[in-house]
């Protein structure tokens, strides 16, 4: 059976030159980077490097990129890191970041700060005047995703980044900015002084490096408060052995984007949700414009959700309904249902992502299938 991944929003297949960087450091260059002899200041000398890539990418100092196990490692690293170290500290952020954001979020209001969850519009962008208005004498955190894991809509960032500056001119106690770049690294411009950002998340598997490995940058001078406690890696935020094969790795990553094909990407998505919206019923969830170039996401009137995923997987086609994080969850996308779906239709979306390998014929398969996919679920519901 033909198998056709579309979900390269959920992970991206480790890119060959990425996977030789990393081989010599699991079986060769193996000692512990944190040893002082000639094979562990080898292995320390590879994080250096791969610390430079980072930083080069961000427009930043190799002192202001630390690495995590996880992107939900940087972004609890970063907003609880933060937060804990201040009295009825207050956080702006918005309703359809992913888990990772929107948890440690509730965490700071359950420990007794506070949390506005910022609205967004039916194509899924926040409203900046809501956010000027949302600023209290005690806002220590404005936390926006750069772009959004399920609908690739893109956030206004640098203009997010001129109002908090502007802000902070007046203010004695300076509001952080931090942004989940996750999703908008392989895509959208991550020069932190751009988007005057302070604190900014990436991860390894979305970008064609290896899953287990994710970046915070941190502005210097920036202080924060370590989760959990070790032998004072990564200044002590992020403690624990170095994973040096799976550092070596992000940082190769990281230097590969600067190869991204982002218009052809555009292109061969335009072309898949010309196809998709030929079909009865279909809707595009999230807007044509200002969105990543690799995602689509759809709804379908008359057809559930998972019920679509498990149906194309059977023709080989993989797909997601959302956040692969949540899939296994039957609640309907919080995403979806803040940009003012109702719950059925939320129930019905699905999301495609095509990557760098992504090709034409693929896409075709797809919406060969599709459409006799969605009829016999429909016939099976009577819907």
């Amino acid at each position: 059976m033909k198998e056709v991944y579309l979900d390269y929003a959920a992970s991206t297949p480790l890119d060959e030159g990425v996977l030789e960087k990393m081989r010599p450091f699991f079986t060769k260059k193996y000692a512990n980077p944190s040893s002082i002899h000639k094979m562990g200041r080898d292995a320390s000398l590879a994080i250096g490097e791969a610390r430079e890539k980072v930083a080069s990418f961000l427009s930043a100092s190799p002192e202001e990129v630390i690495f995590t196990g996880s992107a939900t490692q940087a972004n609890n690293g970063a907003i609880l890191g933060y937060l804990r170290g201040i009295k009825n500290p207050h956080i702006i952020t918005t309703k359809i970041e992913h888990e990772a954001v929107l948890l440690p979020s509730k965490k700071i209001e359950e420990e007794g700060g506070e949390v506005t969850f910022l609205k967004v519009d039916k194509k899924g962008r926040i409203d900046l005047e809501e956010l000027r208005e949302s600023i209290k004498e005690n806002t220590a955190m404005v936390s926006i995703m750069y772009a959004s894991n399920e609908v690739g809509v893109i956030e206004p960032i640098e203009k997010v980044g001129e109002i908090i500056e502007e802000i902070n001119k007046k203010r004695e106690r300076k509001i952080v900015f931090h942004t989940d770049a996750v999703q908008a690294a392989g895509y959208l411009n991550c020069n932190v002084k751009d988007l005057k950002v302070d604190l900014l998340t990436l991860s390894g598997h979305k970008i064609y490096g290896p899953k287990g490995v994710g970046v915070l940058f941190k502005k210097e001078g920036l202080n924060l408060s370590p989760l959990f406690f070790g032998g004072g890696q990564e200044k002590g935020i992020s403690p624990g052995t170095y994973n040096t094969p799976l550092i070596v790795g992000m940082g190769e990553a990281v230097s590969l984007l600067k190869n991204k094909k982002g218009k052809e990407t555009e292109k061969l998505r335009d072309y898949l949700i010309e196809g998709v919206l030929k079909i009865e019923g279909a809707s595009l969830n999230g807007p044509m414009e200002k969105r990543l170039p690799n995602n689509a996401n759809f709804s379908f009137k008359g057809v559930e959700g998972e019920s679509l995923v498990l149906g194309l997987d059977s023709k080989g086609v993989a797909v997601s309904t959302g956040s692969a994080c949540s899939s296994h969850s039957l609640k309907p996308s919080h995403v979806l249902m803040a940009m003012g779906l109702s719950r059925e239709e939320a129930h019905s979306s699905l999301r495609v992502s095509i990557g760098r390998m992504t090709t034409k014929e693929e896409i075709d398969y797809f919406l060969e299938v599709l459409p006799g996919t969605i009829k016999r679920l429909r016939e099976i519901s009577g819907k």
